[in-house]
């Protein structure tokens, strides 16, 4: 508990003396892990070699087994959608999948909606701070999984003091020159099976997350963050 308002504290701040109290706990909790993790371990061993048997299996794994690769998990068989045909072939599995996420939204109609239009002319700084860089970045979740572009958002939160002038300028070139670069757009799917299932021939036993670019995250969140201000401040939308 006492790390996690460290790590409030940090962001709040912004501190080199708040990151360094942050870090120092933080190191200090991973050796209390380590430390753990090696007597869990020892006290294995040692159960291991009091009963003859178990030494003789431990033996045998050593000797043959821990030498052999790790075997890849099985991507288990699909069943159709309303038929109890299954499928084992990759590709057919992957048709159940798209079929599953990826159906096409039917078109919404918004005709009964009453038009309202606002004239108002709004004028703000078009230009991206370093404030704006760095809050956004302290304030992402560090733990998360690695984007589509291999980075992750703690390395970029560690090596922001070396990165905010390039980030500023690379931000500021896309607001400037109204463009959205390629990478940014690029994501990863990547399928989770549901914890604690009897079987997962059902496609409904999976489900799916979307890694995004970590700077096109930063990005849109720094825009969202503006237009909720210039839309709050302005009273822009209605009570209800």
């Amino acid at each position: 508990m006492k790390l996690i308002w460290l790590q409030i504290i940090w962001k709040m701040q912004d501190t080199l003396k708040a990151w360094n109290k942050y870090l120092k706990h933080n190191d200090h909790k991973n050796k209390i892990i380590q430390q753990m993790k090696c007597a869990h371990f020892r006290s294995q061993m040692h159960e291991l070699s009091e009963a003859l048997k178990s030494i003789w299996c431990f033996a045998k794994w050593a000797r043959i087994e821990s030498q052999l690769f790790k075997k890849l998990s099985q991507f288990s068989s699909l069943k159709w959608s309303n038929i109890d045909h299954m499928t084992t072939m990759f590709k057919k599995k992957i048709k159940i999948l798209r079929e599953k996420f990826f159906f096409s939204s039917s078109q919404v109609n918004v005709n009964d909606i009453a038009k309202s239009f606002i004239s108002l002319t709004v004028s703000f700084n078009s230009r991206i701070t370093e404030d704006e860089v760095k809050q956004t970045i302290r304030w992402v979740k560090a733990d998360k999984a690695s984007s589509a572009s291999d980075i992750s958002d703690k390395a970029l939160q560690v090596s922001l003091a070396e990165l905010i002038s390039v980030l500023m300028s690379l931000f500021n070139a896309c607001i400037t020159h109204k463009y959205h670069l390629k990478q940014f757009k690029k994501t990863q799917t990547i399928i989770l099976c549901k914890l604690k299932k009897s079987d997962y021939i059902d496609s409904k036993m999976y489900w799916l997350i979307a890694l995004f670019n970590i700077m096109s995250k930063v990005l849109k969140l720094i825009m969202i963050k503006r237009l909720s201000d210039i839309v709050e401040i302005h009273h822009m939308l209605s009570n209800a």
